[in-house]
């Protein structure tokens, strides 16, 4: 049975639509549940970042309708009836294989070769293995996936340099203030990501760091291990009149900050410049805080620019991947039965339905 993907991601829409698309983790298993009962597939993971939302899925068929039946699935999730083209791509084999080989090592990712991608990937899979939505398919897909960028990280250059969304956010940092030694940071949000910035930061030089999590033992903890301090979740706004940075990436469906809320903030700082970077997907800060005198606000697509020049560093080292990636998805099911398999190349463009 071939295993095919239905998603989009920041080479396929912009994040206006891709945080309409975004699930919580909460909800997936009870997707992929849906998913199954269906009968649109046998096997499902789901993964959802703040640059992408991909359904891996094992089907009896690939041709058009079977395609087209988990991408209108997608749509209906989360009830998007909005005219859509090409924002959403569907693969099969073996491109859907390949695919899934990039992502895990970092060659689709917004910035060539980060590394939070495997993480989050090895997330979402251990999170449909758990619920029991996979099988004999995608288990050994996802393993070989994982082994693929284990190789890739280790014989390749192409991971060589400022490879996370963290550090790019902190490099923009750095050229809105040309010395992060004495500006005052807050991280609101404490996972993965917004940790890993908020390394990148001190290790720049960051004065200090303000956490502040709904889980505030998670603020506690992440505070006392980067040597800052922990505010309650309701009282961050509060800290705004000492702050020069705003990393934020919670999990909210909503905006935590608008330009109502921060413009009062703004005159208690007496307008000093204010960088705000929103990581998040749903976006965390109103985009029309930008409007605001001094404030200067950047969300996870505006990271593309800084991300491209990492492209150029890189250039030499992708068609190197992508030879042992080809390889690797062409030797998956090898020796397996022939329903293991799907001979061919499918990616199938719709138009507005």
């Amino acid at each position: 049975m071939p295993i095919v993907v239905v998603g989009l991601s920041h080479h396929s829409s912009p994040v206006t639509v891709r945080e309409r698309f975004a699930f919580a983790d909460s909800a997936i298993p009870a997707t992929l549940h849906k998913l199954r009962e269906t009968g649109l597939a046998e096997e499902g993971v789901l993964l959802s970042t703040c640059n992408r939302v991909e359904l891996y899925a094992v089907t009896e068929r690939a041709d058009r309708p079977a395609l087209s039946a988990l991408r209108q699935f997608l749509l209906e999730c989360h009830d998007y009836r909005e005219p859509i083209t090409d924002e959403i791509y569907t693969l099969s084999e073996p491109e859907s294989l390949e695919h899934l080989f990039k992502v895990a090592c970092g060659l689709d990712s917004m910035v060539l070769g980060e590394t939070e991608i495997l993480g989050q990937l090895k997330k979402a899979y251990d999170l449909a293995l758990q619920h029991k939505q996979t099988g004999r398919c995608l288990n050994k897909a996802f393993q070989r996936a994982f082994n693929v960028a284990k190789h890739i990280r280790t014989e390749t250059n192409i991971q060589r340099g400022s490879v996370s969304v963290g550090s790019v956010a902190v490099e923009l940092a750095e050229k809105i203030f040309s010395s992060l030694s004495d500006r005052q940071v807050m991280v609101i949000g404490a996972g993965e990501t917004s940790e890993k910035t908020a390394r990148a930061l001190l290790s720049r030089g960051a004065h200090s760091i303000i956490v502040s999590n709904r889980s505030h033992d998670r603020a506690l903890k992440l505070a006392e291990e980067l040597g800052g301090r922990a505010v309650q979740f309701e009282g961050w706004a509060n800290e705004f009149e000492k702050i020069d940075i705003v990393i934020s990436s919670t999990s909210a469906p909503h905006y935590i900050l608008d330009r109502a809320k921060l413009s009062p903030l703004m005159r208690l700082r007496k307008n000093r410049p204010l960088l705000l970077i929103d990581i998040a997907v749903p976006r965390d800060i109103e985009p029309e805080v930008n409007f605001l005198e001094n404030v200067y606000l950047y969300n996870i697509d505006d990271l593309q620019a800084i991300a491209d020049n990492y492209l150029k560093q890189r250039q030499e080292e992708i068609a190197r991947c992508e030879s042992i990636i080809r390889e690797k998805a062409k030797g998956l099911f090898a020796g397996l039965p022939p329903q293991f398999g799907l001979p061919g190349s499918t990616r199938l463009a719709f138009g507005n339905e």
